[in-house]
């Protein structure tokens, strides 16, 4: 089959060993981290299992071939092909559907993206906590009386990384890559001890032992699938992180060291408990010599900290994408790195995190009772993105049909299975994320429903620009300087430009009708910032076009547009905006509850000054009641 996909983020080659070893530091920490908790809690956890050598041999050919199947096949060599201009993510691969306008449906897949997302949101939340807690809890292997300070130095440690993100993570970022390298060399060695223990367990790569199980005890196997599925927990960071790394990079990380490091560690899990099935409390710090568990914890330790940072971050960048394609309100960002434009904090993201993942910390009390809720969010993404994929090679790259059918099926029915499995969950602490989720997913549908709406009403009242421009403008007196409207909609008269001849009965000599648009690409080049029309005599509309995941400053863009007389002087324009105070009603729309949620999330979003960098001073707002 052929693939028309093209990664334009591709770096050089000589560029990607570092590149790579960046992406073992931000990319693989969430993965890294799983084997702390997966094996333990596929034995340990709400459906116990014999640690006798046909379950421990099928666990492990369940691990083996999930991660094979789930990350080296479906993302590393298939997933990351679907590169929008080199960025990746459920947005990123929604707006790469849409933008190619092959595709009829778009409601229904616009709906899936936004629920990969919200469910990002429940992941965010779980994986500080449950990493965190997985690691100190080796405290309680190392002797006892630690089994108390568990809670507290998790909680310290949680705060810690929260109360730091305001400084950016540019300067510790450049000690993740090599920390992280020495963690995955420190357990791929520490495998290797385990197998020497028993080598026998290395023929637990077949995967017969996996259909052994099923066939050996076919309930507790497809339970015990919840389990399994936390070894490829992060796997959606591959693709997420793709626009900062490149695809080969990653493929090289995953390949030549995340891969091979876990599974000598699942393996020498393995063997330890064949040899020693009361090692089960946990097999992870069980499997390092006694002098060398300390150290471990605090080794451990960093590893969780640097894969909760990168989820972190993750949620700024889905959070600053959400907001450019109109699904999230304003929010105040600051950026960390004058040189990283990802870079980003999102101070009302970072600190409802931090409560949210206090509050789980304090509720569950240990990383066993979490992966009761671990686990749901992650495999709901996985079959969405698998949807998504399929929707792409089927409309888009137009493979093979029976060849993609066969790939695609593949995909669905191994993370359909491991969806189905954690639906079981959902008593036991699964709802939690289920929980998030659905307040993500009513938040960004409000406000994107809530947006059309207000489109759809100021246009149905707005005057035609060109009526406009042929009464008003020649009757009325102008005056010095340059008057910039900010409209929503590329047509008709915007309502601040009729607000304010109603009250100053004035216009200015240059009248400019400002759009700012976020195409579907993350990416838009200085080339292409400015489309220009001229209306009339001193009348003009310009789009500023920016990418989704690029920062709008309008008086940089403006000072760039060359074809709407002498260049802008910010001292002589004036920015006017209008204000709705939007008051909910029976109209037909949305329910009143969504309505007033619209209303509140439009009083408290970062103002249009701020967002799109205008200077205090030279705007004018202009206020208007609207119900919707």
């Amino acid at each position: 089959m052929t693939d028309t996909a093209h990664s334009s983020s591709e770096h050089g080659s000589g560029k990607t060993l570092p590149l790579a070893l960046g992406a073992i530091g931000v990319v693989f920490g969430d993965i890294g981290t799983s084997p702390l908790y997966s094996l333990k809690e596929s034995f340990a956890g709400p459906h116990p299992l014999l640690i006798d050598r046909p379950h421990i041999f099928g666990v492990l050919s369940l691990i083996f071939w999930t991660m094979t199947l789930v990350v080296t096949i479906k993302y590393v060599l298939v997933t990351m092909r679907a590169d929008n201009d080199g960025e990746g993510g459920s947005l990123a691969l929604l707006a790469l559907i849409v933008r190619s306008g092959k595709v009829k449906w778009t409601r229904g897949i616009v709906l899936l993206g936004v629920l990969a997302t919200a469910l990002f949101y429940g992941d965010a939340i779980i994986t500080p906590a449950i990493s965190v807690l997985s690691a100190v809890e080796g405290l309680e292997i190392v002797g006892n009386g630690f089994e108390q300070w568990v809670i507290p130095i998790s909680i310290l440690i949680l705060i810690g990384l929260f109360f730091i993100q305001s400084y950016g993570t540019a300067k510790v970022g450049v000690i993740f890559g090599p920390v992280m390298l020495f963690y995955f060399l420190v357990i791929g060695l520490m495998g290797l001890s385990g197998i020497v223990r028993d080598p026998s367990i290395l023929a637990a790569i077949n995967p017969y032992w996996a259909l052994n199980f099923f066939l050996l005890d076919p309930k507790l196997a497809f339970l015990a699938l919840g389990s399994v599925v936390l070894a490829v927990t992060g796997a959606e960071a591959l693709y997420a992180d793709m626009g900062h790394f490149g695809r080969k990079s990653i493929s090289v990380a995953w390949l030549y060291v995340a891969f091979p490091c876990l599974l000598l560690n699942y393996l020498g899990q393995s063997a330890l408990l064949l040899d020693d099935p009361k090692a089960i409390d946990n097999p992870f710090f069980r499997l390092a010599p006694d002098w060398a568990q300390l150290p471990l914890v605090g080794l451990a330790t960093i590893a969780t900290v640097i894969a909760s940072q990168a989820v972190i971050s993750g949620a700024y960048s889905v959070t600053q994408q959400a907001i450019q394609l109109g699904f999230l309100p304003r929010l105040r960002i600051t950026h960390t790195s004058a040189s990283a434009a990802g870079q980003i904090y999102v101070p009302l993201v970072n600190w409802l995190l931090l409560i949210f993942v206090l509050m789980l910390v304090l509720t569950f009390r240990s990383s066993g009772n979490l992966a009761s809720a671990y686990g749901i969010a992650v495999t709901g993404t996985m079959v969405i993105t698998s949807l998504m994929v399929g929707i792409l090679v089927f409309t888009v790259w137009k493979w093979n049909r029976w060849a993609a059918g066969l790939m695609i099926g593949a995909f669905l029915i191994v993370d359909g299975a491991y969806f189905a499995s954690n639906v079981t969950k959902i008593p036991d602490g699964g709802w939690f994320p289920l929980l998030v989720g659905a307040c993500a997913f009513t938040v960004l549908t409000t406000w994107a429903n809530g947006r059309r709406l207000l489109r759809e009403h100021l246009f149905q009242s707005a005057m035609p620009l060109e009526l406009f421009i042929k009464t008003a403008a020649k009757s009325v007196r102008r005056v010095p300087g340059t008057a910039v409207f900010l409209s929503a909609s590329p047509e008709g008269a915007p309502p601040a430009l009729l607000h304010n001849l109603k009250h100053n009965k004035v216009l200015h000599e240059r009248i400019v009708i400002l759009t700012v648009k976020v195409m579907g690409r993350p990416h838009v080049d200085d080339a292409d910032r400015v489309e220009f029309t001229e209306l009339g005599p001193d009348f003009y509309r310009i789009i500023l076009k920016y990418g989704f995941m690029q920062e709008v400053d309008v008086p940089a863009a403006m000072a760039m547009a060359r074809e709407c007389g002498p260049p802008f002087k910010l001292m002589e324009t004036s920015f006017f905006l209008g204000r709705q105070t939007l008051v909910a009603s029976d109209k037909p729309g949305m329910a009143i509850w969504r309505e007033k949620l619209f209303a509140w999330m439009m009083r408290n979003a970062e103002s249009a000054m701020e967002f799109f960098k205008l200077p205090t001073n030279r705007v004018v707002e202009l206020g208007s009641q609207l119900e919707i």
